[in-house]
């Protein structure tokens, strides 16, 4: 989910050089080029597109070894055979391709619509589950880090590669409102958090993605009960069988 949940999933300590991040999962994925993820604009004409490719895959390879505070263009730039000309012909900068590259790898956002606010949910967690969870874990830990003292990192990465994510996970719990499952009082852009907050805490604690389950127990035994609980109109006194005199 978020961040992919976060779909909306952020995650590394420096590791080992990986294989070229071809590896199944990647590069099918930055190959496919999802429209929804080239969210940079192009300069120029005829730029070749197998150089994005090797860019992109340049950049999260790198940020998975070493972290995105110690990534730098001329270190991309030499693992993809390329020019820095060459990368800021494509994007303004670091953020931007890093993010970039993310959202080729992640794909784009969905809000399936099944009928009802768990299957919704669940559907969104499948779609967002990576081939490659190490991997996808140990990006986002290279980007939590500076993500806390980084604002052009985390401007860039709010826009571009969170808000579409959350504003497509927002969808199904503004579709389960209209259809009574939830209160309409109730806070959507609290509940929306959960899932990538237990997600990210997990992978910070524990330095590894969930196991395959976690969606489900979440969404399950956390999401839908709070979403769907009882609201009450009033609060309760503390001392409902006592009076003022009492209680003092």
């Amino acid at each position: 989910m978020v961040y992919d949940t976060v779909s909306f999933t952020c995650i590394v300590w420096a590791s080992r050089v990986r294989e070229p991040l071809g590896r199944d999962t990647m590069s099918a994925s930055i190959q496919t080029g999802d429209p929804v993820a080239t969210t940079m604009p192009r300069r120029g004409r005829g730029l070749d597109a197998s150089r994005d490719v090797a860019l992109r895959t340049a950049a999260l390879e790198l940020l998975a070894e070493i972290g995105y505070d110690r990534l730098t263009i001329d270190a991309i730039a030499a693992r993809a055979h390329a020019s820095k000309t060459t990368i800021y012909r494509r994007w303004p900068g670091k953020a931007e391709l890093v993010v970039d590259a993310m959202n080729e790898l992640k794909g784009s956002p969905v809000a399936p619509d099944t009928g009802t606010l768990q299957g919704d949910l669940l559907a969104i967690a499948r779609n967002s589950k990576s081939k490659d969870s190490q991997f996808d874990a140990r990006l986002m830990i290279g980007l939590i880090t500076a993500l806390a003292h980084d604002a052009e990192l985390r401007q860039v990465f709010r826009d571009r590669l969170i808000d579409p994510r959350t504003a497509a996970l927002k969808e199904a719990f503004e579709r389960a409102v209209a259809r009574g499952e939830v209160a309409e009082d109730r806070n959507l852009d609290l509940l929306v958090t959960l899932f990538p907050a237990l997600t990210i805490h997990h992978l910070l604690i524990f330095g590894e993605v969930p196991e395959s389950d976690f969606s489900e127990r979440v969404i399950n035994d956390l999401i839908l009960p709070l979403a769907t609980a009882p609201t009450t109109s009033s609060t309760p006194s503390p001392h409902p069988s006592l009076t003022d005199e009492e209680i003092t």
